[in-house]
């Protein structure tokens, strides 16, 4: 037997079946949020128990998901699909009434759901299900469950049988009137033989077993986010900050010591101290009110990108400050939204529950017109009114200074390489765990610790990107603007280069998870690429002010 975090014979490509299926319950189980029917979670014995069916897809490729009922399965008594909020429909969450009644503290005992006559077509589906270990997913009570469709199995001539679950066993735990926790369990000694291509006659059953249990209600979810605090893993995680952290040091060292000759005037300036107060914020079953969260935070603060754009541009004396403002309202959410077409007429052909249906487009598209277009035009609308003048720390000659020869690691490629690098290899051990948790079947729980990353990799990029501009002016090489932005991003281009290991070290296939993988990280890393751009363009703009403002003319 198999349960929620015991799973006997894996397959052939998993050898340490426990382990994966107690990791894969944690990643899985976890990837979206639904709200219950039963808003407070009480119950009294006999009453219904919401429980739904979601989805189906192969282990290795999350993004290819199809609905449940794709497959002939036993359907229930009483159809009923549960409406979905916006953030279960980018989950791709797709939930429907269960062919279960797992009425509240009430047993059963092999009760039979339905028998059916699978043609032989339907063979070779569940076959082909089974090959590429699909798994499905229910949720009970808001508690998410999942198992294998079934199992394969090497036969003496070193081939493969393929064997369909047809009996499943829910242990639920249960304290006064709540739900607390389920297992479901799958009794290998009832399969059905799937190897050969001919007609078969199936009975599936369930059995029920309730207990009770003295664990508070408002714990019930820890199990599911305990993985992620594992001592190796949090071990893990204490090396990565550490060396990040004696890195930072090591770069300011030389950082300062090389310019304080230039400056001609002592540092006096202290470190601000962050405290992060990130425990409680998110709930790793929240995934798709992250999502909604996402959306409705970047059409927020559009007002911030419009000030910013225009305010700015008008410093340097622009004269186009329409065509400035499309830009910046446009320049990482069009190219996502034409990816995400595109990816979504790919889902469409899969008919895979990651398709997102016109009318949620629609309510997409509202949220940019009335919230996102109407900030990024106030926010223009006040950067325009700013009448603030460009802080240029000293006088500038009318006619600018030729730059001199310069060798090739000085040009912009070779400083790209160099400037990405330093910041990617202090928070890349942390990359594993977020690839895994947003395109494998794993949580990430630590946000933390992804925190503190964030932080390091914001003020690496900062500080690299200060040395190279020195280095550059240093060498008369005027031209700093685009150059600092190029090599404070490049970052990006070091991530990206990382997606190919990732997938190739994965086991995902097929053309479906490819383009959903490559596509949507394609807009991930430009996206980076324009925030670490801004930061070391920035970081270098307040470091030549600093030192030109010590600049004497007699």
């Amino acid at each position: 037997m198999c349960s929620l975090f015991l799973f006997a014979e894996r397959n052939r490509r998993m050898a340490n079946s426990a382990e994966c299926f107690l990791m894969s319950l944690v990643m899985i189980g976890i990837l979206s949020q639904v709200t219950s029917d039963a808003f407070d979670h009480k119950y009294n014995k006999g009453d219904p128990v919401p429980l739904y069916v979601n989805k189906v897809g192969p282990y290795h490729n999350p993004s290819e998901t199809y609905p449940y009922y794709d497959f002939p399965f036993c359907p229930p008594d009483l159809w009923q699909e549960k409406e979905e909020s916006l953030g279960e429909v980018l989950n791709g969450d797709h939930l429907v009434s269960a062919p279960y009644n797992l009425n509240f503290r009430l047993d059963r005992e092999s009760h039979v759901v339905c028998r059916r006559n699978l043609t032989r077509k339907e063979v070779a589906l569940f076959r082909t299900a089974v090959s590429k270990d699909y798994y499905l997913q229910m949720y009970y009570d808001d508690l998410p469950i999942w198992q294998f469709i079934g199992a394969a199995q090497t036969n003496d001539v070193d081939t493969f049988n393929y064997y369909l679950f047809t009996k499943v066993h829910f242990d639920i735990f249960y304290s006064g009137d709540r739900v607390i926790e389920i297992n479901l369990l799958t009794d290998s000694s009832n399969r059905a033989d799937l190897t050969e291509d001919k007609v078969i006659d199936i009975e599936f059953l369930y059995s029920v077993n309730w207990k009770e249990t003295d664990l508070p209600f408002d714990t019930r979810m820890q199990k599911y986010t305990m993985f992620a605090h594992f001592p190796l893993n949090m071990k893990k995680h204490q090396f990565a900050i550490t060396n990040s952290f004696w890195t930072i040091i090591l770069l300011v060292g030389c950082l300062v010591a090389l310019y304080v000759r230039v400056l001609r005037k002592d540092f006096n300036d202290v470190l601000s101290i962050i405290i992060l107060g990130v425990a409680g914020v998110f709930h790793p079953y929240d995934h798709g009110v992250q999502k909604v969260a996402s959306v409705i935070i970047y059409a927020i603060t559009n007002v911030i990108a419009g000030f910013t754009a225009v305010s700015f541009y008008h410093q340097l004396e622009g004269s186009n400050s329409a065509k400035n403002l499309f830009l910046a309202g446009s320049l990482f959410c069009g190219p996502l939204f034409l990816t995400f077409c595109m990816l979504n007429t790919v889902a469409g052909i899969y008919e895979s529950t990651a398709e997102i249906s016109m009318g949620n487009i629609v309510k997409i598209l509202l949220i940019w017109v009335f919230i996102a277009l109407p900030l990024l035009l106030l926010g223009g609308t006040l950067g325009k009114m700013t009448k603030s003048e460009f802080q240029a720390p000293c006088r500038s000659t009318k006619c600018p200074r030729e730059i001199p020869p310069l060798h090739w690691y000085r040009a912009a490629l070779p400083q790209m390489a160099i400037a990405g690098f330093l910041p990617f290899s202090v928070f890349y051990i942390e990359l594993y765990p977020i690839f895994a948790s947003i395109w494998g079947l794993k949580v990430f729980t630590t946000y933390g610790v992804l925190c503190v990353f964030f932080i390091f990799l914001v003020t690496i990029t900062a500080l690299v990107s200060i040395g190279l501009t020195y280095l550059q002016l240093a060498a008369e090489d005027h031209q700093w603007w685009w150059r600092s932005f190029l090599c404070g991003g490049s970052t990006g281009l070091y991530v990206y280069a990382y997606c190919f290991f990732f997938y190739f070290q994965s086991e995902m296939s097929g053309f479906l998870q490819t383009s959903f993988f490559f596509g949507y990280m394609t807009c991930s890393c430009f996206g980076l690429f324009l925030l670490l751009g801004t930061v070391g363009f920035r970081a270098s703009l307040i470091f030549v002010r600093h030192i030109y403002s010590s600049i004497k003319f007699e």
